[in-house]
């Protein structure tokens, strides 16, 4: 920066001083001093010199790097209407931990070529905190060879987890693009999204990138890595799920070589406005928990709904419930557990914790803002993995000596504003409604709630904050990272007394509520195995079970004058529930059990002088009975069955499907994330009727095509029934399960 007379004004409203660039701090008021880089999307043209401020607030850094010198002030930003900002931006907000997000716009003047330059927030960039030099991130291929196995396929893991998301959107490009994938420790990230052409990026064009990687892998999984991307290149893998499958077995071997040690510590306090604490914790406020010695680290953070009405008994009743079903699920050996599937059984942990406490409401006829409720974020950590799972505005921060990461969105209106593509997230806040909750336990049944699970592989220490929003509110979260939670990463702070300090800092710099934080602390010690990791890849199948039923909308309204978080209501689909991880073990000593006794029954039948019992029945010995198959109907979607639009379905590339087309259903994809809040329906056209308009051409016979559930759904589709008429095969085939590869008429 040559600009030395540049300052950076302090965001507090009150205060607003002019401090030297290398401040952390306000020299007048103590306010934190945010650092706030953005990129510049730009066509090949520079910015300007580094040191020149643009509109008065904006210091070049580098060619396309920017600090916003005055980081309390809101981006003017035109209507979005009226601007040429690319909804993939917003839309992929549930994956802003690699995708950056959108700050604003600057405006450029008449003369320039652009009308506006596209700002992001929180890109790749790296301050040397000696030189206050910046620079970016390095590259994935420049960063590959100087990494451990385990970062290299986590690297890989992350970019596959990416590939859905991304291509539907219609950027998937990004993936395949060494200049815009950026390396920040552990995570990749990128720098900026490459729209798609015409033709969108397949998987054998990720096997050819990943293929580069191979020459510099180490030892441990340079067959690995060539053995996956060939699969892609020739087919063998056709499926980001194939492909995360895939990943997730090697990165299983690899764990066995990295040891964790975990410490848990919780805090909770009722803060200085407030009357009751309606907050909850596990492990109870104050206790540390160690793993070793402990067999299960589980952090449960609970924000309470209803004022003196209950919500503190709603955040208990959900501890308590939530505690009982992990404890069985942690039963289960690490390497008999299906990631996907522990997945779906934390949610359904959440659900039962949720049914209860509907009960309770419905059972104590609380209606409207009588109903009691909470918010829920949780941390387990499972072998080389941390499982995360929230519902409502409890957050989750994940903090490495490189950043500070927010690794939920909150369930709230200017969330889902910014994730339909409606409004930048900056701007979306400042609405009055922008708080109030879109979902939270106990407003209903379980049918009506989604919550949001994921999980991040861990190759570094890390420290994992939850927190309910009597800390997170304000930023204050991201203004004390550096300082209070940092020290415990680099030795120089206890966890305990860290855990003191954010409650200390809740209560002086916000004080409006009560105030709950958990702290995970993860460290690591990993050696580089001296196996070679082989490949295993899984057979094509179809993706697990969804219910792709609407969800009845939550008909109860909060808007309690004794806290500021009100739930409204949101439909959305949700999953079908699988075999709990729970019921293995049981289910394993049964069939051991049974096994056995057959086996005893066997000898004891040998050892009489009896003849055996002829074990062949008649035909008329075998009951038959006739299955009643369901109705069909959109909420119990399958592989195979026949599809009718009703109404024209618009599609990408400004593509449409017809009325009265025919469609069979090949798999029911959910996202990678279900915050997205839509599934994904995989169907090859059968037949379909002209496009309504020359410029929106139809689909071919034979065509394959992902459509969201959502529009499926409003477009009037319809299930044919079985036995009925299928446009989808010939009369005289048989019915298939599995679609062909050539048309179907």
């Amino acid at each position: 920066m040559e600009n030395d007379a540049a300052t950076l004004q302090c965001p507090h409203e009150n205060c607003q001083a002019a401090n030297p660039l290398t401040h952390k701090f306000c020299q007048r008021c103590s306010t934190p001093l945010p650092k706030n880089y953005l990129w510049a999307v730009i066509d090949d043209q520079s910015l300007g010199s580094p040191g020149k401020i643009l509109a008065d607030r904006y210091l070049i850094v580098d060619k396309f790097v920017l600090l916003d010198t005055k980081p309390g002030l809101l981006t003017l930003t035109p209507e979005l209407e009226n601007l040429q900002i690319p909804r993939a931006y917003l839309r992929l907000i549930p994956y802003r931990l690699h995708v950056p997000q959108v700050h604003g716009v600057l405006p450029l003047t008449k003369d320039s070529p652009q009308r506006e330059i596209l700002l992001l927030e929180k890109p790749p960039v790296m301050v040397d905190n000696t030189t206050q030099q910046v620079h970016l991130g390095s590259e994935l291929t420049s960063a590959w060879r100087d990494a451990t196995s385990m970062r290299q396929l986590n690297w890989l893991w992350q970019i596959a987890h990416l590939w859905q998301p991304l291509a539907s959107e219609g950027v998937v490009s990004s993936l395949l693009d060494s200049y815009v994938l950026r390396i920040e420790g552990s995570l990749v990230r990128l720098l900026e999204l490459r729209f798609d052409d015409t033709t969108s990026p397949k998987l054998p064009q990720l096997g050819e990138f990943w293929q580069q990687l191979v020459a510099n892998a180490k030892p441990a999984i340079g067959e690995f890595i060539d053995r996956v991307s060939l699969s892609l290149i020739q087919g063998e893998i056709h499926s980001s799920e194939q492909l995360i499958t895939a990943l997730d077995r090697g990165l299983a071997e690899l764990g066995r070589s990295q040891t964790p040690t975990i410490k848990i510590i919780t805090k909770t306090d009722t803060g200085p406005s407030r009357q009751r604490n309606e907050d909850a914790c596990s492990p109870p406020s104050g206790t540390l928990v160690s793993k070793p010695p402990q067999p299960t680290a589980l952090a449960i953070v609970c924000d309470g709904i209803g004022g003196h009405e209950g919500g503190n008994v709603a955040s208990n009743l959900a501890i308590e419930t939530i505690q009982q079903q992990v404890q069985q699920l942690t039963k289960v050996p690490y390497d008999h557990i299906d990631p996907s599937l522990l997945l779906n059984d934390l949610e359904k942990a959440v659900a039962m914790a949720n049914d209860k406490i509907s009960q309770r409401n419905d059972g104590e006829n609380r209606q409207g803002r009588q109903r009691m409720g909470t918010t829920l974020v949780m941390a387990l950590p499972v072998a080389h993995e941390m499982y995360i799972t929230h519902v409502g505005d409890s957050r989750a921060y994940w903090i490495t000596r490189q950043g500070c990461y927010q690794v939920t969105l909150d369930d709230d209106v200017a969330s889902r504003e910014v994730r339909l593509g409606y409004a930048i997230y900056r701007e979306a806040v400042q609405q009055s409604s922008a708080g109030s909750l879109v979902q939270a336990l106990g407003m209903g049944p379980s049918t009506s709630l989604h919550p949001t699970s994921a999980r991040f592989m861990l190759d570094e220490d890390a420290v994992f904050l939850l927190t309910s929003d009597g800390l997170s509110d304000f930023d204050r979260v991201e203004e004390y990272w550096e300082t209070e939670i940092l020290p415990i990463l680099l030795g120089e702070a206890n966890i305990v007394n860290v855990a003191d300090r954010l409650v200390e800092i809740a209560n002086s710099k916000n004080g409006h509520d009560n105030v709950t934080v958990a702290l995970v602390h993860y460290q690591v010690q990993y050696w580089e195995p001296e196996i070679t990791i082989k490949a295993v890849i899984p057979e094509s199948y179809s993706a697990k079970t969804v219910d792709l039923a609407s969800r009845g909308a939550n008909t109860s309204v909060l808007s309690s004058p004794n806290h500021k978080t009100q739930v409204i209501e949101e439909s959305q689909p949700t999953k079908t529930r699988q075999l709990p991880l729970q019921w293995i073990v049981p289910l394993l000593f049964v069939l051991a059990a049974g096994t056995g006794g057959f086996i005893i029954q066997q000898l004891r039948l040998k050892s009489t002088s009896q003849p055996p019992i002829a074990s062949n029945p008649t035909p008329t010995q075998t009951p038959t009975v006739a299955a009643t198959e369901p109705p069909r109907t959109l909420a119990n979607l399958a592989s195979g069955w026949v599809i009718q639009t009703t109404k024209e379905i618009p599609l990408a590339n400004n593509q449409s499907l017809p009325p009265k087309s025919f469609l069979k259903v090949i798999s029911t994809d959910p996202n990678p994330k279900p915050a997205s809040g839509d599934f994904l329906v995989r169907m090859q056209v059968c037949t379909s009727t002209p496009a309504s308009s020359p410029s929106k051409p139809g689909l071919k016979p034979g065509q394959e095509v992902a459509i969201e559930f959502s529009k499926l759904k409003g477009s009037g589709a319809s299930v044919l029934e079985s036995g009925a008429a299928n446009p989808c095969k010939p009369p005289t085939q048989p019915p298939v399960t599995q679609p062909s590869d050539s048309s179907q008429t």
